[in-house]
């Protein structure tokens, strides 16, 4: 009987003896679509920065800068994107593959902290003391 009530409370409320185990795959599949889709915004924001910039040519004082650093945004993001590809094709369950999916995602996880820092400084350096932006 004791035996019995330590089972029962394991169980998920109303669901009666079929709990389901958490799927590691299910949740890495689901966190990489949602950090996909916030670094297609960025990336479109950044497409968006690099064609104002590109528009505004070398006038601006900050061209060359800017270039450059939109640049290695969008490149560290295509790196993100193809990272996250990978790790989502891998299946999380083998551990002979778990090491490497956690080194893949400690490595765009630290792009991704570059490519915040990068474009912080590219809205930095991106509006004028006039108030108008690029």
């Amino acid at each position: 009987m004791e035996n019995q009530d330590h089972n029962q409370s394991r169980e998920a409320p109303g669901t009666g003896n079929t709990q389901r185990p958490f799927n590691m795959n299910h949740y890495a599949t689901k966190k990489s679509a949602a950090q996909s889709m916030l670094d297609v915004a960025l990336l479109m924001a950044n497409s968006s920065q690099l064609k104002s910039v590109l528009h505004s040519g070398a006038q601006h004082r900050f061209y060359v800068p800017l270039l450059a650093l939109i640049s290695l945004s969008i490149s560290l993001q295509v790196i993100v994107g193809l990272l996250l590809i990978f790790i989502v094709k891998y299946d999380l369950n083998d551990v002979k593959k778990q090491m490497r999916l956690n080194t893949m995602n400690n490595v765009a996880t630290v792009f991704v902290f570059f490519t915040v820092l990068i474009n912080i400084i590219i809205t930095a350096l991106g509006f004028e003391s006039g108030g108008s932006s690029i």
